[in-house]
């Protein structure tokens, strides 16, 4: 009989032991789904637009609404305090000089609770063989909070792919991991959406 007891005593503390392990691993994965979570911040050109014309919504924009909704990521626009709303030719000779002289234009808004995540994607047009100026005052500005994350570029573009947005990254970011990086022609972007979605199931999100 008393055989019998204590093998029942010893089953409930099984019971008991599993079903606090059990809340224990819940609570670890929401843990990790909190530590791990997705930021898209990136910069777009709505208007006249090399190859495209006059857009509504920007190229980058369009591949950033693509990320966002395949991962569920959160999203940060960078919107210059500058006006860009010229016609094409104007804006290029701008952006050289911008970069000529090495200007960090202000940009709106802020993000906040930016050590939530750990992963942040960087995207933007290539603008003279780089990132725009704009995009560079972001970097500044968060430097410290990106360096001890997963930094993943991506660019839209006519011909200069990655340009040297990803070397220009990993000077600003040197202890960030810079990876897994994508460009995409910013007249194929409204007909990419698998495109950027096998790329992100490369990068593990499914």
């Amino acid at each position: 009989m008393m055989k019998l007891v204590r093998l029942f005593m010893a089953a409930l503390l099984l019971v008991a032991a599993t079903a606090c392990g059990g809340s224990n691993q819940k609570k670890e994965r929401a843990l990790n789904a909190q530590n791990g979570k997705t930021l898209v911040v990136f910069f777009s050109h709505a208007g006249e637009n090399y190859a495209v014309g006059n857009v509504k919504v920007g190229n980058t924009k369009v591949v950033a609404n693509y990320i966002s909704e395949i991962t569920g990521a959160d999203q940060f626009e960078i919107v210059c305090v500058k006006d860009y709303d010229m016609p094409y030719k104007p804006l290029c000779d701008l952006a050289k000089k911008e970069q000529q002289q090495g200007e960090l234009p202000g940009f709106k808004g802020e993000v906040k609770n930016l050590d939530q995540y750990a992963t942040v994607f960087i995207g933007g047009p290539v603008w003279w063989g780089t990132y725009p100026q704009v995009m560079f005052t972001f970097l500044e500005k968060y430097k410290k909070q990106l360096n001890d994350k997963t930094i993943v570029p991506f660019t839209t573009h006519e011909g200069s792919g990655l340009g040297n947005c990803v070397s220009d990254l990993k000077k600003i970011l040197p202890k960030a991991q810079v990876k897994g990086e994508f460009s995409l022609y910013g007249h194929e972007v409204r007909e990419s959406k698998a495109r950027v979605q096998k790329w992100l199931q490369g990068l593990g999100y499914k």
